[in-house]
């Protein structure tokens, strides 16, 4: 099934297209949906050239270690761009993406996203900006990996899925709009899950902790002195 223009124009990547460039663009999509739990990409398989894109829906990119230990690398939502060697690299998979609920995946040739590049040099711009922040957190991802605390970690990455997902304002503070289970915590910074439990028990003041993963936030300032290092847990 193909996007149809008002859906491309959703993607903040697609905002320098014009209409007619939107709809030029248009033919070359293909929308693909997947059930929760369902593979979209296994870690090491060839990869089409292919931008991709989540439509609709959450997506989780884990990578396994030769122990078998699975670490969460990111968690992707509407407009999230990945698989980026598809485009520019070895044409592998670099890491798992599994669905975790109904989605749906847009992928373009990478013929035709060149094409509309010619048209509209802006977009290459756009790309540019993408793959800069991508490697901006996957360097404080290893960083934080190899020389912070795990309380430090775990408050950057509560601060870190506020901004990318956002929050909403409650009567006790700002609730994520992206749940963070135990596990999913403990497999994105690296420790284990009943450590995770005990650091989120030691936070209750700063951040509570939901069933299902309902994280908020109840002091802003907190929770930045944490990711700082300034405070001592």
């Amino acid at each position: 099934m193909q996007a149809t223009v008002q859906q491309l124009g959703q993607f903040s990547l697609f905002a320098a297209l014009s209409e007619a460039d939107l709809t030029h663009l248009q033919p070359h999509t293909h929308l693909q949906k997947y059930q929760r739990d369902e593979i979209v990409l296994h870690e090491g398989d060839p990869l089409p050239a292919k931008l991709h894109l989540v439509a609709n829906g959450v997506l989780q990119v884990q990578k396994s270690a030769a122990t078998g230990k699975e670490t969460i690398l990111r968690t992707l939502r509407s407009g999230d761009m990945f698989a980026a060697p598809a485009l520019f690299g070895d044409a592998k998979a670099p890491a798992t993406v599994l669905a975790l609920e109904d989605c749906e995946v847009l992928t373009i040739p990478k013929s035709a996203l060149l094409e509309a590049i010619q048209q509209t040099p802006e977009l290459s711009l756009r790309l540019l900006v993408v793959f800069n922040q991508r490697l901006q957190q996957l360097h404080r991802m290893v960083h934080g990996l190899v020389s912070e605390r795990a309380v430090v970690r775990l408050a950057r990455l509560i601060q870190y899925s506020a901004w990318q997902h956002g929050t909403d304002k409650t009567a006790v503070g700002e609730q994520l709009r992206i749940k963070l289970p135990y596990y999913q915590i403990a497999r994105s910074i690296g420790i284990t899950y009943e450590e995770c439990a005990r650091l989120m028990k030691g936070l209750q003041d700063v951040v509570t902790y939901g069933r299902g993963g309902k994280i908020v936030i109840c002091d802003r300032e907190g929770l930045e002195a944490i990711a700082n290092g300034e405070a001592n847990f």
